[in-house]
């Protein structure tokens, strides 16, 4: 907490300096119910005390750790009075970022358990491998992972895979990048994961560009789990701080 002035009462402008703030930032705060009400001097005037500093000091912890939407929820929830609220939305962004530990994992888990390239083994050849331009079809896909040619046609109304069409056919064409895409998605759905759930780390897979820059961004998701661990734990602190100092 910020060291008060003036006998313990703060100036909008002292409050905001203390944290880096704008004023218009802070009376933006008090008016979202994330401050407690300030007093008003006889000219109307706001005016702050160390315990709007501790308020202030739990928010700005607990946006990095949670958001700034269950932020404010918290906040709203403490300086009305409602810590059970308050405590329930700090249970469910723990459980979320657990989900994303989970999601994590079993990506990883994923790419390390995916087969070699479909038709990378001798005897291979075009139509029933994808290798360069190769493509496969539908039943020789399915086959080769060892599901029905019925799932690949869900998996692709659900976004998993995108096969384009033979001109002079209509079938469905995979081609290398849908191959990799359903091996993917095969192996997430046998770790017990939901289409839904799936859909957007497919999506993740192409926006990088494939598997191994994928596995260079793994990193980078693991350093952002890890830092939101910790701020939940400083958050934590400073929001005990302020609920023992509201009494």
């Amino acid at each position: 907490m910020r060291n008060p002035q003036n006998g313990g009462r703060l100036r909008p402008i002292d409050l905001a300096r203390g944290h880096g703030l704008s004023t218009q930032a802070v009376r933006n705060y008090e008016d979202a119910g994330i401050l407690p009400a300030a007093d008003r001097t006889p000219s109307g005037y706001r005016t702050y005390t160390p315990l709007h500093a501790r308020a202030l000091d739990a928010f700005l912890a607990l946006v990095p750790a949670h958001g700034h939407g269950t932020a404010t929820s918290v906040m709203r929830a403490v300086n009305q009075g409602e810590t059970d609220e308050a405590l329930r939305l700090i249970d469910e962004s723990h459980a979320r970022l657990l989900d994303d530990r989970r999601t994590l994992q079993a990506v990883e888990r994923a790419l390390r358990d995916l087969p070699p390239a479909i038709g990378s083994g001798p005897g291979s050849g075009p139509g029933t491998a994808v290798g360069g331009p190769r493509s496969t079809f539908v039943g020789a896909l399915a086959k080769e992972l060892g599901i029905r040619p019925a799932t690949l046609r869900k998996w692709e109304r659900a976004g998993l895979v995108n096969p384009r069409r033979d001109p002079l056919t209509g079938y469905r064409v995979y081609d290398e990048a849908d191959v990799r895409d359903a091996r993917l998605a095969h192996q997430l759905r046998r770790g017990g994961h939901l289409l839904e759930q799936i859909a957007p780390l497919i999506a993740q897979v192409r926006s990088a560009g494939g598997l191994e820059p994928l596995e260079a961004v793994l990193g980078g998701w693991h350093d952002r789990l890890s830092a939101r661990g910790r701020a939940m734990l400083t958050s934590a602190a400073e929001l005990e701080a302020y609920l023992r100092e509201r009494g």
